[in-house]
């Protein structure tokens, strides 16, 4: 039924642009481990916070030390598993206030008048820190408590400007690995949804193993079942499948294959740049009714509320 063939075309491009999402994904994660580009995000901040002179100093502290995530040292040493301590990427506030004010002096400190807290402030190196203290001791505040109220709610702000670089960074990986996975494998919207109008055996393939990954898999597929799985497909699809104009076409048949073509990838590198999760959860409402009908009709209501559950 044209409905049901249409369902199946629909099922098998959200299927190959979660693939693709799910590939871009696990690159973006570890170029991003590799670069330690959340922790170079972070590293940042702090210096807006202390200065380029006392970064050292307030990383070097116990309590910060202690949250360096452990990793391989590089690529080749996943086959030796040698490890080494990384560059921070995540601290709590309340731990970085307290470690901001061990840094300046002030933990043990419990009145200080205003003199004593300006000549404590003097000494810090300049930064954006050092400033927003000497703003709120010229507005009146010298209590220790209400430094640290202001001090947290500064420094949430900030954690929150440093994980927004740091996505900001993140996505625009994605983008560009988007593009170039979906170039490198060839997959064009545009034909995609041709051969699959066209190809009864190619929508039966893609529909079941977009129902296989939601009911088993999911987002948690390693690289080499996502790649084995776009390869199923893809080998019928890719570049060496595209339907070039015949020999002796005239030029207008040339520069619409062009521009369809330029369509047809521009679509999908768009498509995958959205992420595995978007997909996913797209793919998830829509196969979840078609498994469990089947699985009624085949099992009767007993299985079919099982499958339900195990679908949903």
């Amino acid at each position: 039924m044209p409905i049901s063939q249409a369902l199946e075309v629909v099922i098998g491009l959200i299927f190959i642009y979660y693939v693709l999402g799910s590939i871009v994904s696990m690159v973006t994660q570890w170029i991003n481990e590799f670069l330690e580009t959340r922790g170079k995000a972070l590293e940042r901040y702090l210096v807006k916070i202390v200065g380029d002179k006392k970064i050292e100093d307030l990383v070097r502290l116990p309590q910060l030390q202690s949250l360096r995530p452990i990793r391989y040292k590089n690529f080749l040493s996943v086959f030796g598993s040698v490890t080494e301590p990384k560059r921070i990427e995540k601290i709590p506030v309340s731990v970085l206030v307290d470690s901001y004010f061990d840094l300046i002096g002030l933990t043990s400190s419990k009145d200080l008048n205003l003199m004593q807290l300006a000549e404590l402030v003097d000494k810090l190196p300049d930064s954006e820190g050092k400033q927003a203290f000497i703003q709120w001791i010229n507005q009146g505040v010298t209590s220790i408590d209400d430094l640290r109220k202001r001090t947290t709610a500064y420094f949430t702000g900030m954690m929150e400007q440093a994980s927004a670089t740091f996505r900001a960074n993140a996505r625009s990986f994605v983008i560009i690995l988007s593009i170039a996975v979906t170039i490198l494998f060839g997959t064009d919207s545009i034909q995609l949804a041709k051969a699959l109008w066209t190809n009864a055996e190619l929508r039966a393939l893609t529909t079941a193993k977009a129902q296989m990954v939601v009911e088993q898999e999911g987002t948690t597929a390693t690289l080499d079942d996502l790649i084995q799985q776009l390869g199923d497909i893809t080998i019928r699809i890719g570049w060496w499948q595209t339907e070039r104009p015949a020999a002796g076409a005239d030029a207008m048949t040339w520069v619409s294959f062009v521009l369809l073509k330029i369509l047809g990838l521009s679509l999908t590198a768009a498509a995958v740049s959205q992420g595995s999760s978007f997909w996913y959860d797209l793919l998830k409402k829509i196969t979840s009714p078609t498994t469990s009908s089947s699985s009624s009709r085949s099992s009767g209501g007993e299985s079919s509320s099982s499958s339900s559950s195990s679908s949903g």
